[in-house]
């Protein structure tokens, strides 16, 4: 995975196969402090402990139609590899929580990517799901969640080209706003 932005579609998809309904991704960046944080919570089905030891191995899937499981090993490769940290934290029936921290000036940081493109087919492909993204830097705080968007847009589809434009300008606009990093 390239970008922090392709580690969050992946996040996600494994959030949405273990059948959560509520599904959180917080950033949290700080260049004076030289961090950036991105967590994952979910509501989903969980891990056993058994599971959670082997989650980051990447010879190790639930998934039947694959024999490794490059996700979470990959997030957490990138997060000790620029200077950061991983935690993973998983119960049967309440969910998990997955936290990669990456020291924002290190080199081999992976760039944010095209977030805005990310996060508007995670909105429109999880019907299901309930989406909550936040993004927050020393100028200010974006949030964007999926059942708002969808509240307001009345019924009216995010398939549609005028709105597929608008919610990534939307998105795109206000990580501007705030400088997210790139």
């Amino acid at each position: 995975m390239k970008t922090i932005s392709d580690h969050m579609l992946d996040i996600v998809q494994n959030s949405v196969r273990a059948k959560a309904t509520l599904i959180e991704i917080i950033v949290v960046e700080d260049n004076v402090s030289d961090f950036y944080a991105i967590h994952f919570n979910d509501n989903a089905c969980g891990m056993s402990k058994d599971t959670l030891g082997q989650a980051t191995n990447p010879f190790f899937t639930s998934r039947t139609t694959r024999k490794v499981g490059l996700g979470l090993s990959l997030l957490k490769y990138n997060a000790l590899a620029s200077n950061g940290s991983f935690s993973i934290d998983s119960e049967i029936g309440k969910g998990t929580r997955v936290k990669a921290v990456f020291q924002l000036s290190h080199l081999d940081r992976p760039p944010a990517g095209d977030t805005w493109n990310s996060l508007y087919l995670i909105m429109m492909s999880n019907h299901d799901s309930r989406v909550v993204y936040r993004h927050q830097t020393p100028e200010g705080t974006f949030k964007l969640d999926s059942a708002e968007l969808k509240q307001m847009l009345g019924g009216v589809s995010l398939q549609q080209a005028e709105i597929k434009k608008a919610v990534i300008e939307l998105i795109k606009n206000n990580l501007e706003d705030i400088k997210a990093s790139k």
